[in-house]
């Protein structure tokens, strides 16, 4: 070969190393939600990278094939090409033809490993940890491509090298587990609150964020017996009267055992201005039914998609045991001590 066509031989080697060190990086490094985001908005390039995050054990290997196979084509092309123009060029220098051949076979080497690894591997690697998900949509299309073409022989390699991770009491993994368990995030705050990162302020609220969502409602209910409510027939002005009474803004709506709703005195004050004739019935809103042992998370949750702020507390057989307010439930979230 000759030496032209070997330096031509040699760029394209030094791409294809980049290209997969680089794919194989920026699928390790890149987020799964934010692929997920990029996928859902049709951004080019977002399927296919999740499709690699989801194969990330084949595709690492077909990534490490294919730096192996550039690897060995510049040892047995770029190499030997080198080495052959600098021989005579030492000779004529005046080193003897044994030494002459032994240094340009050291600096071929030198020349080769540098260019391997800065052009081939670091640089590559830089950029695709400096813009994991760019360069994951970037790259992933064809890197599915060349893995699908080589997929029965990765296959193999890849089986051949999990029973050999097997064999070490080790389950492999075909994808990156990115995400923490409670625990491990409250123990990553306190690690921070006692290195000084955050204040202990801060690591409170987190933590508490993290645990209190987990209580359940019935630990926080105002019992049956402690709840305001109104009959469902009743006025305006009752209404009015037993909201200033009790000072309560919001009152439940009750027709004998069964819960109807709750009604907000505000919507009474206006239901008045306009002259309507209205009962508690008529302007209640429903509320939602939770369990005593729903959690507050799941308490909050179902608040905000009815757009409600109280939600009753019922038993198994469905009578009313209690009741929470969003403002408790939050509260307690903040500030459990107090709560």
């Amino acid at each position: 070969m000759s030496f032209p066509m070997a330096l031509f031989v040699t760029v394209l080697l030094l791409i294809g190393s980049g290209f997969f060190v680089a794919a194989e990086f920026a699928l390790v490094a890149a987020k799964r939600h934010r692929m997920e985001k990029a996928a859902a908005e049709g951004q080019r390039g977002a399927k296919a990278a999740l499709a690699g995050m989801r194969e990330l054990s084949l595709m690492l290997a077909g990534a490490q094939l294919g730096i192996t196979v550039c690897t060995l084509g510049l040892g047995s092309v770029s190499k030997p090409a080198i080495s052959h123009e600098l021989d005579p060029l030492l000779h004529a220098l005046g080193l003897p033809s044994a030494l002459s051949y032994g240094v340009a076979f050291a600096l071929a080497m030198i020349v080769v490993v540098f260019l391997h690894m800065v052009v081939g591997e670091m640089a590559p690697k830089s950029w695709a940890i400096a813009h994991p998900e760019r360069s994951a949509m970037l790259l992933s299309p064809p890197f599915r491509g060349v893995v699908a073409a080589v997929r029965p022989l990765i296959w193999v390699l890849n089986k051949v090298s999990n029973s050999l991770v097997r064999l070490c009491r080790v389950t492999p993994r075909d994808e990156i587990t990115s995400v923490h368990n409670r625990e491990q995030l409250t123990h990553l705050v306190e690690e921070s609150e006692r290195l000084g990162l955050i204040s202990k302020d801060d690591s409170e609220l987190i933590t508490n964020s993290l645990t209190e969502p987990q209580t359940p409602v019935g630990d926080l209910q105002v019992p049956a017996a402690e709840i305001i409510s109104v009959p469902a027939e009743a006025g305006l002005d009752t209404i009015i009267a037993t909201a200033a009474e009790y000072d309560r803004s919001r009152l439940l709506v009750r027709d004998g055992p069964l819960v109807v709703g709750s009604v907000h005195v505000r919507d009474v004050l206006i239901a008045r201005g306009r002259g309507r004739t209205a009962t508690a019935r008529d302007i209640a809103r429903p509320v939602p039914e939770l369990a005593a042992r729903d959690t507050v998370g799941h308490a909050i949750e179902q608040l905000r998609q009815r757009r409600a702020s109280l939600a009753v507390v019922c038993d198994d057989g469905g009578r009313l045991t209690g009741m929470v307010t969003l403002d408790d439930l939050l509260a307690r979230l903040l500030h459990p001590q107090a709560a």
